[in-house]
């Protein structure tokens, strides 16, 4: 198979439909280590791309006033056993516009691969971003990933973030985002991750509310299996008038795996409420008994049960 097709058959691991790489009226761009296979732009969506020795810069522009009708989607992929990745990408949003941006990053035979994600993210005025991201790094466990993230959205704007990654091995996973909301702003940061064996799972978000009425929510939900360690931080910082926040986190611990969870909430201002509740537990063994007794052996129930947690 040529470079092309390679990627395809890895985005497909993923959760990525190929096809939709495909259609004239969708925007898209697809990485392979630092080639880009392939760019296309819809009205009112700009993307520039520059291929580095280390990998790739991207921006992605949507107009003033633009609403992108389908999902754009991205691709980003390391198909050898070795190599490092690094995607440096801009998104920006001009007031009143909106997009959804699909990234399925996908290592199918990662043994010691890297990749680095340094994305810089503005949300005009009214506007509303929706940033799905979600990863399969096969079976080795032989990865390691840093995804960085600064957001900053306007007034009145919206950031829906969300990253997945349940299929495969975690191997070393680093998460560092932080997200400033300005007035009336929404931020809204959800995570899931499933480790098994030796994976290592570090996640650190924070929203600074620093416009009157914004709001945010953490959420984060990690299953930690066999020997693998877990941390997670949510801060959530009201510094302005009748902020509101909550920050969300449950880990389920299974076998030698260790967690931990740590929520920080600070505010600066009388009228701002920001929440926190963490919770670090086994599986209930409740509902593992009532789906064994109807009929389910104990690993596919376990299985079932992570599956409703992750969904």
């Amino acid at each position: 198979m040529n470079d092309y097709e390679t990627i395809l058959k890895a985005y497909e691991l993923s959760g990525g439909d190929p096809k939709s790489l495909k259609f004239p009226a969708t925007a898209s761009i697809i990485v392979k280590e630092n080639k880009v296979l392939s760019s296309q732009e819809v009205e009112g969506l700009v993307i520039k791309s520059e291929e580095t020795e280390r990998g790739v810069k991207a921006n992605i522009l949507v107009k003033r006033g633009y609403k992108i009708e389908n999902p754009v989607h991205l691709c980003f992929g390391v198909i050898p056993e070795e190599g490092l990745q690094e995607i440096i990408m801009q998104i920006f949003l001009e007031d009143n516009s909106y997009a959804k941006l699909l990234a399925h990053c996908t290592f199918p035979n990662a043994i010691k691969v890297k990749h680095i994600m340094e994305a810089k993210i503005h949300i005009g005025r009214g506007a509303f971003l929706e940033y799905e991201e979600v990863h399969y790094h096969g079976l080795k466990g032989g990865i390691e990933v840093i995804p960085i993230v600064n957001a900053d959205i306007g007034p009145e704007g919206k950031l829906k973030n969300s990253f997945a990654l349940v299929k495969g091995k975690v191997g070393n996973l680093d998460i560092d985002y932080n997200v400033e909301a300005g007035e009336r702003a929404i931020a809204e940061l959800t995570t899931k991750v499933y480790g098994k064996g030796e994976d290592r799972i570090r996640i650190k978000e924070k929203a600074f509310l620093n416009g009157d009425g914004a709001r945010s929510l953490i959420k984060s939900r990690v299953v930690a299996t066999d020997r693998t360690w877990s941390q997670v931080i949510g801060e959530t910082y009201g510094n302005a008038p009748h902020t509101r926040g909550h920050v969300d986190c449950v880990e389920i611990v299974e076998g030698n795996a260790k967690a931990e969870a740590i929520p920080k909430v600070a505010v600066a201002n009388a009228s701002a409420k920001i929440t926190h509740e963490a919770a670090i537990g086994r599986i209930d063994k409740r509902q593992l008994e009532t789906l064994m007794a109807r009929g389910l052996e104990e690993k596919k129930a376990v299985d079932v049960i992570i599956g409703g947690i992750l969904k």
